[in-house]
């Protein structure tokens, strides 16, 4: 009797909806002059492959590496109430030295 495997359905996300947002902060800036990495939020459920794909079709650059890191939400409190923000994922890409990306 034949056995049959089961189906596993991936979801295909689209580049603008892999990258929520780009990671602007002193660090980042640092990291962009001096390694020509750039940080981005992306989406929890994209790849690697998922962020080379949509930051090369986004702004039309050449991605040498890709890094991830899923980060844990921070503790907050509002009045008496506790509560914690968002897990979310970053992505920190490096790019072929002869591309750079301008966000100012």
């Amino acid at each position: 009797m034949p056995q049959h495997k089961p189906q596993t359905t991936t979801i295909v996300l689209e580049p603008h909806q892999v990258i929520r947002r780009p990671l602007v902060t002193e660090k980042g800036m640092h990291r962009s002059t001096r390694n020509n990495a750039y940080a981005f939020e992306v989406d929890r459920l994209a790849t690697k492959a998922d962020v080379k794909r949509a930051v090369e079709e986004l702004f039309n650059v050449l991605v040498l590496k890709v890094h991830t890191q899923n980060r844990k939400g921070k503790p907050r409190r509002s009045k008496l109430r506790f509560g914690y923000t968002a897990d979310w994922k970053k992505a920190i890409v490096k790019l072929d030295p002869e591309h750079h990306i301008d966000f100012f």
